[in-house]
């Protein structure tokens, strides 16, 4: 059985399973309510039952007083539906929306993904979740006071670990320890989530999706994030690389395109070897996007990568017509004090 959920003073409006905690329905259906821990610890997903009547969940009493109990609150992360319902809830449309944090992590699991690429798996604290929009990314906190920033590859629907991609800088002193001292079970402390780098979802133009090297981790997460929310805007992914092991997890995206008609991959590499035996695509990535899409004014673009890459994208982008504002950029630059090294 599902009933109708109606958020106010949005008015948007979706079905919610009645077994299913409301917040999960709501993410489910495309729709971004706040939210802290997911298990009725933290009070951050608090709203008013206007009508309609819930089961109120495992919402602990410090989070959720019998006061506001009495007064028709309730913890969307724990609550399901009983009937229909009309909710007063503050919706998160922007960055604005949500608040960084300072929170301990745990080192979950570490896979070299490359010689010089690795994917760390975060867990946070039992109570607690990180709430981001996909593309965001987190800075560690780092115990001579530096900062080092790193984007989030995995998508807010998948919140229970964070994934990171991490390049080896030469002379990086974190990404040093990374990768040749850190150890799985290590706490580390970060700030997040940052950036303005996330899909937005209010058009509905074709979208271009640039990527350099680690620069495809965000990528990544926007690209999950829509499949999950079935936003069905035509996606082209450029991913460039210098040779065929900068293309650290070509399957993925190749999945992707073969899962989903409105999805196309396109890997490009500059300087491809022998051994490489490639038959793709050569040069720079950017100068791919501009051979296939010479009249760019009906789309939006996202590109993600090194300062050269993305300054030479922006540049060539909106000769070849791509509107004002509609290029979104993350650049990947390794100096400090908030390197993503």
């Amino acid at each position: 059985m599902a009933f109708k959920i109606t958020l106010q003073p949005s008015g948007h409006g979706f079905d919610a399973p009645a077994d299913a905690p409301i917040l999960q329905a709501a993410l489910d259906a495309g729709f971004n309510l706040p939210y802290g821990c997911r298990n009725g610890a933290c009070g951050a997903c608090k709203g008013k039952v206007v009508s309609g009547r819930v089961d109120y969940g495992a919402a602990q009493d410090h989070a959720l007083s019998p006061t506001e109990r009495a007064e028709g609150v309730a913890l969307f992360c724990c609550a399901t539906p009983l009937s229909d319902l009309v909710l007063e809830v503050r919706e998160v449309g922007a960055i604005k929306d949500i608040p960084a944090k300072t929170m301990p992590c745990r080192v979950q699991h570490m896979e070299k993904l490359a010689d010089d690429v690795m994917l760390l798996t975060l867990k946070l604290p039992t109570n607690e979740r990180l709430q981001f929009l996909a593309g965001q990314y987190i800075e560690f906190l780092l115990k001579d006071g530096k900062r080092r920033a790193f984007s989030l590859a995995n998508a807010p629907h998948d919140d229970e670990l964070l994934q990171l991609h991490v390049r080896l800088i030469p002379g990086g002193t974190f990404t040093d320890h990374v990768f040749h001292v850190m150890h799985e079970k290590e706490i580390l402390r970060f700030e997040g989530p940052h950036g303005s780098f996330f899909l937005r979802e209010d058009s509905d133009k074709p979208i271009i999706l640039l990527a350099g090297g680690t620069g495809f981790a965000p990528i990544k997460g926007i690209i999950e994030h829509a499949i999950h929310n079935k936003i069905t805007r035509p996606m082209t992914l450029y991913w460039g690389a210098r040779n065929r092991t900068g293309l650290y997890l070509p399957d993925l995206p190749a999945q992707w395109a073969a899962a989903h008609s409105h999805i196309r991959y396109i890997p490009v590499l500059s300087d491809p070897t022998f051994d490489d035996a490639w038959s793709g695509r050569t040069g720079l990535a950017h100068a791919a996007v501009l051979a296939d899409f010479p009249d760019l004014s009906g789309h939006q673009a996202y590109a993600c990568g090194a300062p050269a890459m993305i300054e030479a994208a922006r540049r060539d982008f909106a000769v070849h017509g791509l509107p004002d504002g509609e290029f979104h950029a993350d650049i990947f630059s390794f100096a400090p004090p908030s390197s993503k090294s």
